[in-house]
């Protein structure tokens, strides 16, 4: 029996339960249809005979209407190489190519070509914290490190602490990675902030790591600026940090192969740059932290 003969009498056998317990709503309930399915189905069997109950194939893809083959290479690629959501690849390709597609068309891109899920990211978060930000640049920054293991061929494990410090108000951030977690490259690392952002630091806020104790509180307050730092068990309140190393992780370690710390630090000063000066920030409706910078500066 094919498959047309199968929909005839299935369809039958339908309109047949029906007439037998005289009741359309509980057959459709046993056999799980809808009732307008239902009255569809009589409407063709009337109209048509058994040739009306054969299942119609779909209709076939207007490839008119298609995204072009030219902005689907563009999709993909920056897919693969810099793990960018749906939203801000749309954003990046009005940006830097002036192509004009919006992201639900990047999302049935990815889909059709299997990408629509980053790899280990399957699962989304549906807790969502609302972060208070501040509007004056160098107001607020926030400080923190993200643990980095990089396994290796043969079966040993390399560690490595990326120190990140993000402005509130404009998320320009700084990165630096070190061999070692003390409050010695701490202090090195503030200095670095110090120098690289273009605005005056007024605070900075940390979790209670012993990297940013006395010495390191100290040599802050050295600075002319204010060391504060949260409440004890609360990420949330350095929630911008913490968010940013899940971008990092997503969008640049994913794709990293560890191969020394010189090529390490290289490859995660461009990722700064980018970072700051070309990735569209959802945050920010697609727009770039200096450009944000640019008009609270104005």
């Amino acid at each position: 029996m094919n498959k047309a003969q199968r929909d005839i009498q299935r369809k039958l056998r339908i309109f047949n339960h029906a007439e037998k317990i005289g009741n359309i709503r509980k057959t459709c309930r046993y056999f799980g249809i809808s009732r307008a399915i239902f009255y569809r189905w009589r409407n063709d069997y009337k109209q048509f005979g058994e040739k009306g109950l054969i299942n119609k194939k779909p209709c076939p893809e207007n490839h008119v209407l298609r995204t072009s083959p030219e902005i689907e290479e563009k999709v993909l690629y920056i897919r693969k190489n810099y793990h960018l959501g749906p939203d801000r690849i749309s954003w990046y390709l009005k940006r830097y190519h002036d192509i004009s597609i919006s992201g639900k068309g990047v999302y049935y891109v990815l889909k059709r070509h299997g990408f629509n899920r980053l790899p280990r990211n399957a699962k989304r978060r549906t807790v969502q914290t609302v972060r208070y930000e501040k509007q004056v640049p160098g107001h607020h920054i926030q400080v923190d490190v993200k643990f980095l293991i990089f396994p290796q061929s043969d079966g040993t494990k390399i560690r490595r602490f990326q120190y990140t410090a993000i402005d509130d108000a404009t998320r320009i951030r700084a990165l630096k990675v070190y061999e070692r977690h003390n409050q010695l490259n701490a202090i090195d690392f503030i200095d670095y902030v110090i120098k690289k952002f273009p605005f005056r630091i007024q605070t900075v806020r940390t979790d209670n790591g012993h990297e940013f104790q006395a010495k390191f509180h100290w040599h802050v307050e050295d600075q002319g600026m204010r060391h504060v730092y949260i409440k004890p068990g609360t990420p949330r309140l350095n929630g911008k940090v913490e968010r940013s190393h899940r971008t990092d992780k997503e969008e640049f370690y994913q794709l990293l192969t560890y191969t020394g710390d010189v090529d390490l630090n290289e490859k995660l000063n461009e990722w700064e740059t980018f970072y700051n000066l070309q990735r569209p920030h959802g945050a920010f409706k697609g727009k770039t932290p200096y450009e944000i910078l640019k008009e609270k500066l104005q």
